[in-house]
């Protein structure tokens, strides 16, 4: 599903990425651990295709993704959901609206869709909150309307990029077995991450980066603390 081959990034002479060489199938659930500046954000912007590798490649299904062209972006985009730390809801839009937003195309969403974005909040837990505005939620809602937005879109991909950082640790365990109930249903999880209680806790595959480089790269490993 994803490959990293010696893939390196430099912004400049600021060396992000260093040579780093993985892969991911479809369906796992991979936390990416490392202190600021080790190269998470990067590694996520390059499958994003943000940015593209300075040297190596990034394939997802077997496809060099620098390949692609300017007008195949947004499609590529679509096998993706994101999640970030700092929610990106629209806040003159309710929470139904806000994960309607992301089935609607020419500015339509047909009935079938209306189905999906009902059915993605129920599974999260946020359809008694249709009608609420974002700044009526707490931090946990919000970040349960953001999954449900990207559960809707029925993406190949998940990349979350510290999903639980502003979430007390009751509230972060939920959100994170929300998203690994979309890794039991086939969904690739790639998570960036700091909380070594959840990664611990979890147990799933850690790829650690140090300096941009991938410093360990374990299947059910402990979260290092020597950052």
């Amino acid at each position: 599903m994803i490959k990293f081959d010696s893939a390196t990034k430099k912004y400049g002479s600021t060396l992000a990425l260093d040579d780093v060489s993985f892969e991911i199938g479809e369906g796992e659930f991979v936390f990416i651990t490392g202190h600021s500046g080790a190269g998470k954000t990067t590694l996520i912007r390059l499958l994003l295709r943000e940015v593209s590798p300075t040297s190596g490649k990034v394939l997802i299904e077997g496809r060099d993704i620098k390949s692609l062209k300017s007008s195949d972006i947004p499609q590529y985009r679509r096998k993706l959901g994101v999640i970030f730390q700092d929610f990106k809801l629209l806040h003159d839009r309710t929470v139904y609206e806000n994960v309607k937003i992301a089935t609607e195309i020419d500015g339509r969403t047909t009935q079938e869709e209306e189905k999906k974005v009902k059915k993605a909040l129920d599974e999260v837990g946020m359809i008694s909150k249709s009608n609420l505005f974002p700044r009526q939620l707490s931090g946990g809602e919000v970040q349960r309307t953001v999954i449900a937005r990207v559960l809707v879109q029925e993406p190949k991909i998940i990349l979350a990029d510290e999903p639980t950082g502003n979430l007390d640790p009751q509230t972060a365990r939920q959100i994170v077995d929300l998203l690994d109930n979309a890794a039991k249903e086939g969904v690739t999880v790639l998570m960036a991450t700091h909380n070594a209680d959840i990664v611990d806790a979890l147990k799933h595959r850690v790829i650690h980066l140090k300096e941009g480089k991938v410093e360990s790269d374990k299947a059910k490993g402990k979260y290092e603390k020597n950052d």
